[in-house]
C-alpha cells in the first residue's frame, strides 16, 4: 500500500492537498513540529495521522511531498533521499495531481483565497469539485470534474502549473523579500498567463492586467465599461451587497453576496465569468453567490455585547485599505479601531509610508511589534517607525489588550499575517 507521506503537512497548501487526497482514498500521513497551528484541526477531524519530525518516519513505501519551506538538509528529506525515494516539492507535486480534473488556478495579489472559496462553492453546487483553498481548507470528491485550487506567485511558486483556466484577480508590488519590484511581478504573471491551456478571467480595472499576454482568450471583469463582465448599480443591503451583472452590454442577472466592499463584488464578478465560460446556470449562480459563508481569516467576525472582533488576514496596504472599507460600509455608525501586526521587516520597512496611509483611514490605531521571518535580517527598523507616521496610534503588547475595552461602540479589526490571533484571544479570554 503506498503512503504519501507529508513534510510540513500543516502548512496552509500542505493541509488542504492532503485533505483532498484523504477524502478521495489515498493514505495519507504527515510530520510537522509540535506547535499547534490552526490548520491542524481539519486534519485531525478526518484522523490523518500527525507526527513530530523524525528521520524514521520514512518507510520504503511512501510518497514523499514536502512543503516549500523545508531543505535538503531536513532529516526526513534525507533519510528519504539515502533510501532512493523520490521526493516531491508541493507545488511540483500538485501541478502534476490536477491534471487528472478540469482545473482552475486562482492567483493575484489580494483576493485569491476568498476568490477560491467563492467558486468552489458555486461551482461545487453545479458539478463535482474539488478544491484546494489557501486558508488551509481541502476537500476531493471522488467523481470530481473540477479542480479549484490557489495559485501563489510568490518566488514564481504559480508556474509550477498548467492549469485549464486561470483567474487573476490584481497585480501589486508585494514579497519584497523576492520580487525586485512591480514589473519583476508583471513578469512572473506574464509567464503564468502563458501556460494558461483555455482562457483567462482577469480584472479589466486592474491596469497592469490589461497589459497581460496569453495563448488563449482573455475575459475581462470589473466596473469599467471596456469589461466583457461588468457591475452595475451597487447597493447596500441589509445582508450584503447587491449588484447588476451586464455580459458585454448585455443585461445578465442581479446577484446578492454577504460581503461588504467593492473587492467582494470584483471576486463574485470573476467567479461569474468563469461559470458562465462552463455554462453553469444563472439561476444557480443567484442562488450561491448568497450563500457563501467566507473563508477562514477573511473579515471573520465576532460579536460581544456592542463590539465587533473581526480577523482579517490583510498584511499589505491594499488589504487594509480594503478591510476597513468594508467594516464602513457594514458598520457606519461604528467606530473603526485597527490592531494591526506587520509582517516580516522586509515588507514593513518597503511600504512603511503605504501601511501608513492605510492605518490612517482607520478611527484608532494599535500596533503589535513586528512579526519576523526567520530568512531575514532585523535590521534597524522598529514598530516605532511605522507609529511615528500615524498619529492616532500606539503599541500594544498582549498584556496591554484590556485598552481596547474603551471602543465600547467599536469594530475591532485584528489584520495580519502573523500570530495577531493570540491578541484577539488574549482580548477574548478578558472579555470572557
Amino acid at each position: 500500500m503506498t503512503v504519501y507521506h507529508f513534510i510540513g503537512i500543516k502548512g496552509s497548501g500542505m493541509s488542504a492537498l492532503a485533505q483532498v487526497m484523504h477524502d478521495m482514498n489515498y493514505t495519507v500521513q504527515g510530520s510537522d513540529v509540535e506547535k499547534v497551528f490552526f490548520t491542524q484541526k481539519p486534519l485531525e477531524d478526518k484522523g490523518i495521522k500527525i507526527l513530530p519530525f523524525d528521520a524514521d518516519n520514512i518507510e520504503d513505501n511512501q510518497v514523499i511531498i514536502a512543503s516549500a519551506a523545508y531543505k535538503d538538509d531536513h532529516v526526513e528529506i534525507q533519510r528519504a533521499k539515502e533510501m532512493g525515494l523520490d521526493v516531491y516539492p508541493y507545488p511540483t507535486f500538485l501541478g502534476e495531481f490536477i491534471k487528472k480534473f478540469t482545473n482552475i488556478a486562482v492567483t493575484g495579489a489580494h483576493g485569491k483565497t476568498s476568490t477560491t472559496g467563492l467558486l468552489a462553492h458555486v461551482l461545487g453546487e453545479a458539478y463535482p469539485t474539488s478544491f484546494l483553498i489557501g486558508d488551509g481548507t481541502g476537500k476531493g470528491a471522488l467523481d470530481s470534474k473540477y479542480f479549484v485550487f490557489e495559485a501563489c506567485e510568490y518566488r514564481r511558486h504559480f508556474l509550477n502549473y498548467t492549469p485549464d483556466y486561470c483567474i487573476m484577480t490584481n497585480i501589486d508590488f508585494d514579497h519584497p523579500d523576492y520580487f525586485k519590484d512591480v514589473e519583476d511581478v508583471c513578469a512572473a504573471f506574464e509567464e503564468m498567463a502563458m501556460q494558461v491551456n483555455k482562457a483567462i478571467v482577469a480584472c479589466g480595472d486592474d491596469p497592469y492586467l490589461q497589459e497581460i499576454h496569453a495563448n488563449v482568450p482573455i475575459v475581462f471583469y470589473g466596473f469599467g465599461e471596456h469589461n466583457d463582465f461588468q457591475g452595475r448599480n451597487i447597493q447596500v443591503t441589509e445582508s450584503g451587497l447587491s449588484f447588476d451583472v451586464f455580459v458585454r452590454n448585455n443585461f445578465y442577472g442581479t446577484f446578492t453576496i454577504p460581503g461588504y466592499g467593492k473587492h467582494n463584488v470584483l471576486n463574485a464578478l470573476a467567479v461569474i465569468a468563469l461559470c458562465h465560460y462552463e455554462n453553469v446556470p444563472v439561476d444557480v449562480l443567484i442562488e450561491h453567490l448568497a450563500t457563501f459563508q467566507g473563508v477562514k481569516r477573511r473579515f471573520s467576525e465576532t460579536f460581544y455585547n456592542n463590539q465587533v472582533l473581526i480577523d482579517d488576514y490583510a498584511h499589505h496596504p491594499t488589504e487594509i485599505t480594503a478591510t476597513i472599507d468594508a467594516s464602513r460600509r457594514k458598520y457606519e455608525d461604528k467606530e473603526i479601531v485597527a490592531v494591526f501586526q506587520p509582517h516580516t521587516f522586509t515588507r514593513t520597512k518597503a511600504f512603511l509610508n503605504e501601511f501608513a496611509d492605510s492605518l490612517n483611514e482607520a478611527d484608532k490605531v494599535y500596533l503589535c511589534d513586528i512579526f519576523g521571518s526567520a530568512r531575514e535580517d532585523q535590521g534597524s527598523l522598529t514598530i516605532n517607525d511605522l507609529k511615528e507616521l500615524i498619529p492616532n496610534s500606539e503599541v500594544i503588547d498582549e498584556t496591554e489588550v484590556e485598552k481596547l475595552r474603551s471602543h465600547d461602540n467599536g469594530v475591532l479589526l485584528f489584520m495580519g499575517a502573523g500570530d495577531i490571533q493570540k491578541f484577539q484571544k488574549a482580548y477574548e479570554d478578558q472579555l470572557k
